[in-house]
């Protein structure tokens, strides 16, 4: 089996990895825009070969994990390049503009829409670990409009991965992963942004933050290369979702202001639900 990975990062270095453990007899083209990530990659052994886009015509897989902005624009010449049994597979975390964008490709057959939903807030070859995608659920849009045959390929390769799959239409896909991801990740940004400001002294900063505000603050070390691509692409969904947040932020404060803390419990202890959700776990009425 021949893989090519374009973009050799967390997403498609961690696949990579797990591609040379699970099938040994792999070989893995790495293209890259970044040479110094491409150099690291093979020094790392994550990749066998560096190349470019002429070796499309001769693998079997291409895992396309580049922002969605380059994904926007290289997808259809990707297509152009790959061979008529060549299966290409995306991982961006947006999905209707770029189903809409390839449409009416000729080789729209060769195309899978996925988003595995899997990842840290670390980029580039040396963040790419093992076992990455175990358990993790992948986003699959528009399935029908890839050949069975190369469906097949993929879910082999998702199989092998240990990932979970899930259909959706990408308009749908967009506006969930718009509250359960894209949400957390601005959240994030501007809680660091809040606290940054406020706490000129970075060594109180330091001494005074907890597992709690670590935690939280976490995904704003992700890279705005890649974030600020998918809000653009996204934004109206994102819009909507932000709305909601600041306005169950303004009447949190509005409780705080007049003193209910009774209510604050209440507001509290329902979203302690959420434990139950995110663990799979039957909620029972309140």
């Amino acid at each position: 089996m021949k893989i090519a990975v374009i973009g050799i990062g967390l997403i498609g270095g961690s696949f990579a990895k797990d591609i040379k453990k699970l099938w040994p007899n792999a070989k893995i083209y790495g293209l890259d825009s970044n040479g110094s990530h491409l150099q690291e990659a093979l020094d790392l052994e994550i990749i066998d070969e560096k190349a470019d886009y002429k070796v499309l015509s001769g693998v079997d897989v291409v895992l396309v994990t580049i922002p969605v902005n380059a994904l926007a624009k290289e997808l259809p010449k990707i297509l152009d390049s790959v061979g008529e049994e060549t299966v290409v597979i995306d991982a961006g975390s947006t999905k209707s503009l770029l189903c809409r964008i390839l449409a009416d490709h000729p080789k729209r057959r060769n195309f899978l829409a996925c988003h595995p939903i899997a990842g840290t807030e670390f980029s580039g070859p040396s963040s790419a670990i093992e076992g990455l995608y175990f358990g993790k659920t992948n986003i699959i849009c528009e399935v029908e409009k890839t050949a069975f045959k190369l469906q097949e390929r993929a879910l082999e390769l998702f199989q092998g991965l240990g990932m979970r799959i899930r259909y959706m239409n990408p308009v749908a896909h967009d506006k969930h992963i718009a509250y359960v991801s894209h949400l957390s990740h601005i959240s994030s940004f501007m809680l660091g942004k809040t606290v940054i400001e406020k706490e000129k002294n970075e060594r109180d900063i330091f001494d005074m933050a907890g597992s709690g505000f670590e935690s939280t603050v976490r995904l704003a070390k992700s890279s705005p290369d890649m974030w600020t691509p998918i809000f653009e692409q996204n934004k109206e969904n994102v819009i909507e979702t932000l709305e909601e947040y600041i306005q169950n932020l303004e009447q949190f404060k509005q409780l705080l202001l007049d003193g209910d803390f009774e209510k604050v419990y209440e507001e509290m202890n329902n979203t302690n639900r959420i434990e139950q959700i995110l663990k799979g776990i039957p909620l029972t009425k309140q």
